[in-house]
């Protein structure tokens, strides 16, 4: 098994480096459109293959040998771009204060770097896969949760991961017991298992066994957070130090922006949404909420009016006969919920973050889901990462919680490009909806 893992790094570092050359002929060819002549290609390449050496220890450096690369993919991609633009770095320095090379390529070095980026990214993302062959690794999972069962099904009902799973339900199986024999990975939720692997590290180690956390496992490949890890380490360890404040100054700046710009093309759809509620029944044309925002703090929301009667705090079904026909179609296109751009234009919520409870129906969820409020945190969405993962609102405990478990991961992975994402995945969800 060290072997194996030796082999594999041994063909990324190959990989790698191949990548390497082929960014920077790619780059003096983009720069002259045209094929790079030898003379050319040398006076780039020496200078280079010492950047090339110099890159390679810092992808050393940054684990992208690990044993762990090829099993948690999503940290791969934004792993690669941050080394790389820490490479560029080392390039620059590396031409402007080592004088004895000609060349100090100012447009050839930012063109490598997106080429680069781009080519590595490529090779590591897919290319090497194919390399690797058809092959699974043995993979252990150890315990006896639910989420435990999703993941090891998801991953042996799905070929792309490459891994085949075996379950144990504790540390004493027997399964266990023999893993040095068979098994390359062993997937746990290692803050309680020290006290069982500490006796057997030697023996696990020195045969190449390798340990990953099944929390990060399961994050990597559902875009959630295991509700069975949550506790108030949890807490404190993801979300306690997570003061975004330029972040948050941004991203606030951006949400009125873009609301007053929405707000005015929302100008021509509000009188014909108001005309369709007024014909169909005569009732008043929006309704006013109460929601629990950010610091379970109560603010008041302004919809589309879509029920023929208050929903009462109650989950609202796919058929639910208290909708409107014209209900049914605003809450489909989300038009019901335009009005609240004049909520996030006034900083009662965000156009991006978790979607804010009916108070009634927030007060029931705290009462019966642990951790609930924690999802108020930060303000509140128009759209999340949850609703671009989830077909229908919840209409249920379980569906909550697996609402839950989409909100956290939000809360402690959200960025810009997190953003960036769910405002996409919601457009294009929003064009099918409306046969686009």
């Amino acid at each position: 098994m060290t072997f194996r893992w030796k082999r594999d790094a041994f063909i990324l570092l190959m990989g790698d480096l191949a990548a390497f050359v082929l960014g920077l002929y790619a780059t003096l060819f983009f720069r002259h459109f045209e094929w790079p002549n030898r003379d050319l290609l040398v006076e780039h390449f020496l200078p280079f293959s010492f950047l090339f050496a110099i890159w390679i220890a810092i992808f050393f450096i940054a684990g992208l040998y690990d044993r762990q690369t090829n099993v948690l993919k999503r940290k791969l991609s934004p792993l690669i771009v941050k080394v790389q633009l820490i490479n560029s770095v080392v390039a620059v320095f590396f031409f402007y204060f080592i004088t004895f090379y000609r060349i100090t390529p100012k447009i050839n070095l930012f063109i490598y770097v997106i080429l680069s980026i781009a080519l590595i990214t490529i090779w590591r993302m897919v290319l090497a896969d194919f390399l690797y062959g058809g092959r699974r690794e043995n993979v252990l999972l150890l315990g006896g949760s639910q989420e435990i069962y999703e993941l090891a099904k998801e991953i042996n009902d799905n070929p792309r991961y490459k891994m085949n799973v075996v379950r144990a339900k504790d540390w004493n199986d027997p399964v266990f017991a023999d893993a040095p024999k068979r098994i390359f990975t062993i997937v746990a939720d290692l803050r309680g298992a020290r006290e069982v692997i500490v006796p057997r590290l030697p023996e696990l180690m020195f045969a190449g066994v390798r340990f990953v956390d099944f929390r990060e496992l399961y994050e990597d490949i559902f875009d959630r957070i295991p509700l069975s890890s949550l506790s108030d380490g949890w807490f404190l360890e993801s979300l306690s130090n997570q003061r975004k404040i330029v972040y948050d100054f941004l991203k606030r700046i951006m949400d009125i922006a873009i609301s007053i710009g929405f707000g005015f093309v929302a100008l021509i759809i509000y009188p014909l949404a108001a005309l369709a509620i007024k014909l169909e029944d005569g009732g008043p044309i929006t309704v006013l909420q109460e929601r629990i925002g950010q610091d379970n703090k109560i603010f008041k929301i302004r919809k589309f009016r879509s029920m023929k009667v208050s929903d009462g705090g109650r989950w609202v079904t796919t058929n639910d006969d208290r909708l409107t026909r014209v209900g049914k179609f605003l809450r489909r296109a989300r038009v019901d919920e335009l009005p609240q751009l004049w909520s996030v234009i006034c900083g009662k919520m965000s156009l991006i973050g978790p979607r804010p409870d009916i108070r009634k129906l927030g007060e029931e969820l705290r009462e019966a889901i642990p951790y609930y409020t924690m999802r108020h945190l930060i303000k509140s969405g128009l759209s999340g990462w949850a609703q671009i993962h989830q077909d229908l609102p919840p209409q249920s405990i379980e569906a909550t919680k697996e609402r839950l478990a989409y909100d956290f991961y939000y809360l402690k992975n959200r960025s810009f490009l997190l953003d960036l994402e769910i405002a996409l995945k919601t457009i294009k969800t929003l064009l099918s909806r409306a046969g686009l």
